[in-house]
């Protein structure tokens, strides 16, 4: 059984993909965080400043492996373990322009395939139900309007010395929106196939409730 879940930033895909996971017992493979440790290799070795030429050196010897610590996702990029600097903000939109890069995702694409080839599991990121598992047995696509996504976003971020405001998080969340959604490369999109959850005025727990069920149905 393979479960794809794609969606936007703050639509609250990485907490259902955790919490339908749960319920139906199988394992969940975030593929941002993967992004996520490629960044912060890049950072390490070529600064912020995200130039092609930079990219196709990165990769070059570039050597990426994903494991599960119990519950917890580690990425090791190149023998260093990145996984707690995944969530910092710099590191999530250096993600979101590094991920663009045609080169950069072919070069792990076989470690979520080979993934989903050998687990029951949800994957869960921007192309899945359209470039990764396009014959996922089922596929999600979750939302929710910028605006709350921009509020959840600020709450998460409470008592954080550098927190940016609301209008800030807003600003830098439609940014990212346009830049997923207008990438050459696999650009975020709703598959036809895919059954869109819209989280704006729904919680996780009625969300996930729903996706159960339509899960529990296939095949049928």
């Amino acid at each position: 059984m393979n479960i794809a879940i794609d969606g936007y930033a703050g639509s609250g895909k990485s907490s259902i993909a955790h919490a339908l996971a749960k319920k139906l017992g199988i394992k969940v493979l975030d593929t941002g965080a993967i992004y996520r440790g490629l960044a912060c290799a890049y950072r390490g070795k070529f600064g912020i400043k995200i130039t092609e030429e930079n990219v196709l050196n990165f990769i070059k010897d570039l050597k990426v492996d994903v494991y599960f610590d119990g519950e917890i996702q580690k990425v090791v990029v190149n023998s260093k373990d990145y996984t707690p600097f995944l969530r910092e903000e710099e590191i999530s939109n250096m993600a979101s322009t590094i991920s663009a890069y045609k080169q950069l995702r072919e070069s792990i694409l076989n470690i979520q395939r080979e993934f989903a080839q050998n687990n029951d599991c949800i994957l869960e990121g921007r192309d899945i139900g359209t470039i990764v598992l396009p014959d996922a047995d089922v596929k999600f696509f979750i939302t929710a309007s910028v605006e709350i996504r921009a509020e959840r976003r600020y709450l998460q971020m409470e008592g954080q010395n550098d927190r940016p405001s609301l209008d800030e998080i807003l600003k830098d969340i439609k940014t990212r929106d346009f830049n997923d959604e207008h990438r050459e490369v696999a650009p975020l999109k709703v598959a036809d196939d895919a059954i869109i959850i819209d989280t704006s005025y729904s919680t996780i727990e009625d969300s996930v409730n729903r996706m159960v069920n339509i899960v529990k149905n296939v095949g049928r």
